[in-house]
């Protein structure tokens, strides 16, 4: 990436304030930034670094209004959102960095396999029996995408991860390093000798466009029917999405959250980490979840937000635990500080 402040304006919607014939050829943090760096301010608790920042240029709101001297070789580039326009020029800094529409002589990749226009297919990847990319896919070494799988256009699956056999994934999704799609579903069912009996999975995991699962998130495919993970869904690393379980659009879930099997999430969902759902379960459309909750029993009021183990709605939450430091200071560290004042 090598671009003007004035080229780099256009391409956002902001004016320039400044230099507009530097150039920029990096992006970094206000604090660590340097010449040639973009940086940008969001938050008023930065707001000190960018009379001391090195970068060259740095995003800010229209309304920014400096209450001393800027460096001198700052050019600012005001723009509605700062932070969003930030993500907007990630985004485009990483889409330059994408690998050359190319095949490895080192893919194995099935004769029945339809692979889509100006895909890169990395080392040792696979592509198996009767499976379809799209369109300007990315699928780096070691990937592994199965006996029937497909994959929409424009996705990108990093090292390492797996679309199993029949499972489908959208258009625009991202699969980080290690995510596997499709493992089967834990169905076992006890037997006379006390053991357990493998129960098939036969269904498939369906994945809508959009989506970014983590690394190393696990979503079972369906004993039956589909495991759904509905459009623009984002889950964090290390997730288990159990068999049948279906996720509403535009969800996001935090790292080392579990879903139990047959349980629904609805739409526009934000899930803390380490939270448990129980299976067989739903949750309604907009719910919040903190941190660490655990999810026994289905929520029905949706935009509600809940916090604990078991899992209530957060105000109840909080005055219960308000109430049970009161009564720990009563019942304990009153009678301590007491005794403690007795002695000689």
């Amino acid at each position: 990436m090598e671009v003007t402040a004035t080229a780099l304006a256009e391409r956002i919607g902001g004016t320039v304030e400044g230099d507009a014939t530097v150039l920029l050829n990096r992006i970094a943090k206000i604090e660590d930034a340097n010449a040639g760096s973009l940086t940008f301010l969001a938050n008023a608790e930065y707001e000190p670094h960018i009379y001391t920042t090195g970068a060259s240029a740095a995003l800010v709101s229209r309304d920014f209004t400096a209450i001393q001297d800027l460096p001198e070789a700052l050019t600012l580039i005001r723009v509605a959102d700062p932070y969003a326009a930030f993500a907007g020029i990630l985004q485009w800094a990483a889409e330059s960095k994408a690998y050359p529409a190319e095949i490895s002589s080192h893919a194995a990749i099935h004769p029945t396999a339809k692979i889509g226009k100006n895909c890169y297919i990395g080392p040792f990847a696979v592509v198996e029996a009767d499976a379809s990319l799209g369109n300007d896919c990315q699928i780096h070494s070691h990937v592994s995408i199965g006996r029937g799988a497909t994959v929409g256009n424009g996705c990108t699956i990093h090292r390492n991860a797996a679309v199993m056999d029949e499972c489908q994934v959208g258009d625009d999704c991202i699969l980080q390093a290690g995510a596997i799609i499709g493992s089967d579903g834990f169905g076992f069912a006890p037997n006379n000798s006390g053991s357990y009996n493998k129960v098939p999975q036969t269904g498939n995991v369906t994945i809508g466009n959009r989506c970014e699962i983590g690394a190393a998130t696990t979503i079972d495919r369906a004993t039956l029917g589909s495991t759904v993970i509905e459009d623009g869904v984002k889950l964090d690393n290390q997730i288990q999405v159990a068999h049948n379980v279906r996720i509403g659009a535009n969800t996001v879930i935090a790292a080392q959250t579990g879903i139990a099997g047959s349980s629904t999430i609805g739409a526009n969902c934000m899930i803390g980490g380490q939270v448990g759902f129980a299976g067989h379960i739903a949750v309604a459309d907009g719910v919040k979840i903190a941190a660490q909750s655990g999810v026994t029993k289905s929520i029905t009021e949706p935009h509600s937000i809940w916090q604990g183990t078991p899992a209530q709605p957060i105000k109840a939450y909080q005055s219960q635990q308000i109430a049970l430091r009161k009564l720990i200071r009563a019942l304990v560290l009153d009678r301590i500080e007491a005794l403690e004042q007795k002695q000689p």
